[in-house]
This record gives C-alpha cells, sequence and structure tokens, in this order.
C-alpha cells in the first residue's frame, strides 16, 4: 500500500456517490460518511415501509448498532482498527428524539477506547436513515 491509497469493500453498504469508503493520506485514514444500511441486502435495519413505499417506523438502535459494524467493516478492510479511531462526527436526523439512545449505545462501542467525538443534527439523510458517521482514524505502514 503507498501513502495515499483509495478504499472500497463488499463487507460495508456501497456508497450512495462517487466516492470511496475510505482514503489514506499519511498516517490518516479519513472515511466517508457511513450509514446503517446492510451491506449484503442495502435494506435499512428496522425499517418498516407501506405498500406504497412510504416510511412507516424504523429501529433506532438496530440503525446504531448496524452503522457500528458498517465502520468497523470499512477501517479493517482498510488497515485499521476499531481502537484506531481518532474522530467521529456524528449525523442524527433528530437529536432530541435518538441523542439519549445513541449516547448509550455508543458508550457500549467505546468503553475503553474514547476518540474525539462531536454529534450534529441534520434534517434529512441521502437516504432514509437516522445516523451516519463520519470518521478519521490513524494507520501504520
Amino acid at each position: 500500500m503507498s501513502k495515499n491509497d483509495t478504499f472500497r469493500t463488499n463487507q460495508a453498504p456501497q456508497p450512495v456517490g462517487a466516492y470511496p469508503h475510505a482514503r489514506r493520506v499519511g498516517n490518516l485514514l479519513f472515511l466517508s460518511g457511513i450509514g446503517p444500511r446492510d451491506a449484503a441486502t442495502d435494506d435499512i435495519p428496522g425499517l418498516q415501509r407501506s405498500p406504497a413505499g412510504n416510511f412507516i417506523t424504523f429501529d433506532f438502535e438496530a440503525q446504531c448498532h448496524s452503522v457500528f459494524r458498517n465502520v468497523r467493516a470499512v477501517l479493517e478492510s482498510s488497515g485499521a482498527k476499531w481502537e484506531n479511531l481518532v474522530d467521529v462526527t456524528v449525523f442524527l436526523t433528530d437529536m432530541q428524539r435518538d441523542f439519549h439512545t445513541y449516547n448509550r449505545i455508543y458508550a457500549e462501542y467505546f468503553k475503553d477506547h474514547q476518540p474525539c467525538r462531536t454529534t450534529v443534527g441534520i434534517t434529512s439523510l441521502p437516504t432514509p436513515i437516522a445516523i451516519e458517521l463520519k470518521c478519521i482514524a490513524w494507520v501504520e505502514y
């Protein structure tokens, strides 16, 4: 691997645009926004739709666990580990409703290793998901 590589993996959902899952520059690995879609089916965990395809309800906890699995998959396919995360930016579509649940689940995944974190409330994401993570990790050569 060179000091400037891009990474894609089938172990995480495919990007919804023309960008890689991650890009390494020097010893830093920058992950593109990673959501909770299932890598194999592209389904959104816990999302229920009406017969017409309209959103009915979703399981936010399932989305949290799925987004962490997807981040881990991108990290590992890019030569990094969960413990290499140094910064996590969290995008929530409903901060008031979901922050406490997210914070509780986040603490389960980051018991012994705590990267810096910023949580941002936004109005929407490109697919009908309620959470997305943007991460930075360090890697060794």
